[in-house]
């Protein structure tokens, strides 16, 4: 989930928000502002409710948000590098780059998660009843009893056992453990998620056909996410079993068609370097053979037509610094998650300051669907 909207970075973690995050936000405001707070306490004005109401909704975003930083830390205390996070309409990610190490780390990394959630909702709980014990106005201890529900709900919901929640995440460390099989124990937690989801959906269509009761979309929603959220993640173990012990110079397309950082585009394109795999990307080279960035077919079509002939190579490349890098003995794995999250799509394999090859997502495809690929 791609953030809309950077919000920094707590803790050296960048925190954003995806623009879906205002549903979730609408629906909680409508909910309590025209719902929950004056029928609970009427009299009061509209301008008190709705701003309570939309106070209420940023306060809940801000638990999410606890909640996800606490995987966060956890996570990079358990040597699992973390991404960011990202609030969305369905809650919260933290994007983690890799495994966790261990079934005790993937336990500790998952687990603190409902436990955020569960010590946010006592100590709301434990506010609202001090509040009232102050006769502090019932509308706001209305606000924080709801915040105190919601917070215990999500620890609850996020602690079932089915991938990808948390719970899914402690079935897993709990397979992994008793199987020593990480890919198994992945399989077993998915499984678990898209029966979850499944279920989900019925009963959420079910409550919306028999019932007539319009908030049974909601579960639905949110099981369709759980079965697609499954089905990727074992498809990712999947590739990820088939790639374990594979190494970059195994998969990558060596020896790359380079080009001088001092030619001109129009020198470049008339020698047409194109070949027979017809490359759209090359290493671009100092006169002294050491890679200095890459071309993109892209960047040469972006320059004006007119300005080709004076236009160097150096001038239109992504500089070394844009562009994922790896050793040949790199494991694919390693190297996965950064190639992911680069826009290029594509890392330069170099090997003593010298291009060895170029390393792209299709290349990672074809070693898939080619046994001997996987085998070293």
């Amino acid at each position: 989930m791609e953030e809309t909207l950077s919000l920094g970075r707590i803790g050296g973690v960048r925190v954003g928000l995806h623009w879906s995050v205002l549903v979730i936000v609408a629906l909680v405001t409508v909910a309590l502002a025209r719902g929950r707070f004056p029928e609970a306490h009427p009299g009061h004005s509209a301008f008190a409710y709705w701003a309570l109401a939309v106070l209420t909704a940023v306060v809940f975003l801000v638990s999410l948000l606890a909640h996800e930083l606490a995987h966060a830390v956890v996570a990079r205390r358990n040597d699992v590098q973390v991404e960011g996070i990202t609030l969305w309409m369905l809650g919260g990610a933290a994007r983690l780059r890799g495994e966790a190490p261990s079934p005790a780390a993937e336990l500790r990394i998952a687990g603190v998660g409902p436990l955020t959630s569960l010590l946010a909702g006592a100590v709301l709980a434990a506010a609202a009843l001090g509040l009232g014990a102050l006769h502090v106005s019932g509308l706001v201890v209305e606000a924080v009893a709801w915040l105190a529900a919601i917070n215990v709900l999500l620890a609850v919901f996020n602690a079932l056992p089915a991938a990808p929640l948390d719970g899914g995440r402690l079935l897993r460390a709990y397979l992994w453990h008793r199987t020593g099989d990480r890919l198994r124990a992945t399989q077993g937690a998915t499984a678990a998620g898209r029966a979850l989801g499944w279920f989900m959906v019925v009963t959420g269509f079910a409550d919306l056909l028999f019932i007539g009761n319009l908030a049974g979309l909601w579960p639905a929603l949110i099981g369709w996410f759980l079965i697609a959220a499954a089905t990727a993640e074992a498809r990712q173990a999947q590739m990820r079993g088939a790639l374990e012990g594979v190494p970059v110079s195994r998969v990558m397309t060596p020896d790359p068609v380079t080009v001088p950082a001092t030619a001109t585009l129009a020198a470049f394109l008339a020698e047409g370097p194109f070949g027979l795999y017809r490359h759209s990307a090359f290493p671009v080279l100092e006169a002294d053979g050491s890679v200095t960035g890459l071309l993109t077919l892209r960047r040469v079509n972006a320059a004006p037509a007119h300005a080709r002939a004076t236009t160097t190579v150096r001038e239109v490349m992504h500089p070394l610094g844009e562009v994922v890098t790896a050793v040949p003995q790199e494991p694919v794995l390693d190297l996965l998650p950064r190639l992911e999250a680069n826009p290029l799509r594509r890392a330069l394999v170099i090997d003593g300051g010298r291009v060895a090859g170029i390393l792209t997502v299709a290349d990672i495809a074809r070693a898939l669907a080619w046994p001997a690929a996987r085998k070293v």
